[in-house]
């Protein structure tokens, strides 16, 4: 069987549990490098939240340095200069300078070649990007509790996987906003937006791996012949292919705004939406299975049902979930092959006493007696 179909069919057996340790330090050196970062560099701001006088004009071929050249002699040498969209300079300077705004905008339209009535200028107090923080702030404090809430309804008061979702969320965001710090991406209002859309994106596929999880929970042939672990695991390999499909549908669309839209097309306001999509998909995607998954596995093998499964299973050599399943999601006895009941009379035969039920054995002849 090709690795195409064992993913369509859910039949793939990765080991996932192995990749949770590699995962669990590369994320762990992600937020460490966001936070330091955070503390050090901060954040590049837009104008909408520190405040002050923004002048934008389409200006081809004109390049940073000559930008500030032009302005030097208005005492705006250390302006915030920015070319967007490949031929757009932006210049962004602090309110005080708001005597000499209309000499920036002869400025700079004498640099662009153009009337001064091209030259667009936008005046922002920070009063508004205090306000915008504070809702965004309250947004996700708000939605934290809602998805606590509704994840533990949803699955029958298993609070346990509503704090893995939530720490997966929290793990999104900080690293979401730490590749801005890095990158020293601009912070706008469209990029708060975007970072309050991806909250929904980031719990979707972890929900999809609770649900399996709590299917093959309701099996008792699986529950008490594998450790939660290996259940985790089992439904893991079940919806992967769904997983990276759901990832792949939501990430193209966003890469085609950013390539498209902002790059060949210029448009700045979708530049700033589409980076923070993508990046918050994909560390939403990355997340589901190395953050909240094992979270949920670190809590759940430490209650007493549980832990004296594993030191049972431990004891009798129980199969593992890296063994070959069959189509309902049982896991093949060892020495299953080709001369085994399962291999030999059909898919999803695997116990030798489903075998027994649907062909009895023929009764002995006996022997004559003397």
């Amino acid at each position: 069987m090709s690795v195409i179909t064992q993913l369509y069919r859910g039949e793939n057996h990765f080991n996932f549990t192995k990749a949770w340790k590699w995962g669990a330090r590369i994320s762990a050196a992600l937020v460490i490098v966001s936070i330091i970062s955070l503390a050090t560099r901060g954040l590049n701001l837009g104008i909408d939240f520190e405040g002050g006088l923004s002048w934008q004009v389409k200006a081809p071929g004109v390049t940073v340095e000559q930008t500030r050249d032009v302005l030097r002699p208005l005492g705006l040498a250390e302006a915030k200069i920015q070319i967007v969209g490949g031929d757009t300079v932006r210049v962004q300077a602090a309110a005080e300078q708001d005597s000499s705004k209309n000499d920036v905008r002869t400025a700079l339209a004498q640099l662009a070649n153009v009337p001064t009535t091209e030259v667009g200028i936008s005046d922002v107090g920070p009063t508004w990007g205090g306000e915008i923080t504070q809702s965004a702030l309250r947004a996700l404090i708000v939605f934290l509790v809602a998805i606590l809430g509704y994840v533990t309804l949803t699955f029958r008061g298993e609070w346990k996987l509503a704090v893995g979702v939530v720490v997966a969320v929290i793990h999104d965001i900080i690293i979401s906003v730490g590749v801005y710090s890095v990158f020293q991406f601009e912070v706008t209002p469209a990029t708060v937006i975007a970072f309050l859309t991806i909250l929904g994106y980031s719990i979707y596929d972890t929900v999809v791996v609770y649900d399996k999880v709590q299917e093959n929970a309701s099996r008792v042939g699986i529950t008490t012949r594998m450790t939660y672990t290996d259940m985790m695991n089992l439904s893991m390999n079940q919806v992967f292919l769904r997983s990276v499909n759901t990832s792949v549908v939501a990430v193209l669309p966003v890469l085609s705004t950013l390539i498209v839209g902002a790059l060949i097309l210029g448009a700045v306001t979708l530049e700033e939406f589409a980076i923070a999509l993508t990046v918050g998909l994909t560390i939403g995607a990355y997340s589901s299975i190395f953050i909240a998954a094992p979270v949920v596995v670190w809590m759940k093998e430490r209650e007493p049902r549980n832990r004296q499964l594993r030191e049972r299973l431990s004891q009798t050599k129980a199969p593992s979930a890296r063994e070959p399943v069959a189509s309902d999601g049982t896991p093949v006895p060892v020495g299953a092959g080709a001369g085994s009941a399962g291999a030999t009379f059909g898919a999803g035969v695997t116990d030798p006493t489903v075998f027994s039920r649907n062909h009895p054995p023929r009764p002995r002849k006996q022997g004559k007696k003397r």
